[in-house]
């Protein structure tokens, strides 16, 4: 049986940089992560600096996450736009025009954004981060809070806590057992939240060279012929080379597909967009975050997408200074975004630090 202050719920962007910042402030906190690693929505193609998850954050609009990186000692650089830019509306062929520079620009880190989870991970006490525990149920008794659930082997995990932080979507937080139960208002409001990149299915191509740029091109195509619809450059600025995509088929129809077949179709469209160089990377990589079930539920793939944001915390009653949701959906300055788990995170820290 494990006590602590803090129970964090969640091992991805949000809870780790929760854990910082308990540590930091001197409060006892222990993270539980159903997964068999850290990083959550955070996933890199291995060690090749290309991200197969949340990639993007926007410096110009999000200082917060910038001054995080400096921080950390994390360098990032402009998400490259310049050249021209696919339109494929038939099979047979593109039509290429001028491309744009988002305003606000982009960037991403580099080496990928496993960077940062990797440097908040090892900036924790590696006891307090526990892996492959997926919490079933959480009960008050006498303001103590019981957290159990199992981990790999089917074993019971019980933890002692007195504050609980949601560091998981809000639609898999509601699947939690709750004793007593959490107001029912704001469990619909948490299955009513959309998980952002829940829907999703990316794939990346990696390649020796850079061969779109010799022909004056971006990397950046649209695409209502697919299997992407939305490609753009991933590359890094020392020499990794990489095209990236997401595929716009419905999860039904890339499960039927599986994901040999999904490769193999996006190859082929790389290739007739960008010629046969296209045709030969010199490594593959999918990631169906639809079928991660630590991410998605069936019902996101039923609801609109959104960016609304559900309560965080229970206004009244047993739960109110017990439990407060600090995922990326929580955020009401960036829901679903990157900027968006550090926001809420550090909103729920400060939470409890202002009720010691």
């Amino acid at each position: 049986m494990i006590k602590t202050q803090v129970a964090i719920i969640g091992a991805g962007l949000s809870g780790l940089y929760a854990a910082w910042l308990l540590q930091r402030a001197g409060i006892d906190y222990v993270v539980l992560e159903a997964r068999s690693r850290a990083g959550g929505r955070v996933l890199p193609a291995t060690t090749t600096g290309a991200d197969l998850g949340a990639t993007w954050f926007w410096p110009g609009i999000q200082p917060a996450f910038s001054r995080l990186l400096a921080e950390l000692n994390i360098s990032f650089f402009s998400h490259q736009e310049t050249g021209d830019m696919l339109f494929e509306r038939t099979m047979d062929a593109a039509s290429r025009h001028p491309g744009f520079v988002a305003s606000p620009a982009a960037a991403r880190v580099r080496g990928g954004m496993s960077q940062l989870t990797d440097a908040l991970l090892a900036r924790l006490e590696p006891e307090r981060v526990v892996m492959d525990v997926q919490v079933t149920q959480v009960k008050q008794t006498n303001e103590t809070l019981t957290v159990r659930g199992h981990n790999a082997d089917e074993q019971t995990v019980i933890l002692h806590a007195q504050h609980i932080l949601l560091a998981l979507p809000p639609m898999l937080a509601a699947r939690i057992a709750f004793t007593p139960v959490l107001p029912e208002p704001l469990l619909q409001a948490w299955r009513n939240t959309c998980t952002w990149m829940a829907p999703h299915a990316k794939y990346v191509a990696l390649y020796s060279r850079d061969f779109w740029k010799e022909k004056g091109l971006s990397g950046e195509a649209r695409s209502s012929v697919g299997p992407m619809v939305e490609i753009h450059d991933v590359s890094e600025p020392d020499g990794m080379y990489a095209l990236f995509g997401f595929i716009g088929l419905q999860y039904n129809v890339r499960r039927a597909m599986g994901d040999a077949a999904l490769i193999e179709q996006c190859r082929a469209q790389l290739t007739r967009l960008y010629g046969p160089d296209a045709a030969y990377p010199c490594a593959e990589f999918i990631k169906d975050w639809a079928a991660d079930p630590f991410t998605a539920t069936s019902r996101d793939l039923s609801l609109q997408a959104g960016h609304s944001v559900p309560p965080a915390l229970v206004d009244d009653g047993p739960w109110r200074h017990a439990v407060t949701g600090i995922a990326s959906e929580w955020s009401t300055a960036f829901p679903g975004y990157l900027a968006g788990a550090i926001d809420a995170a550090a909103e729920g820290v400060q939470r409890i630090l202002n009720e010691r």
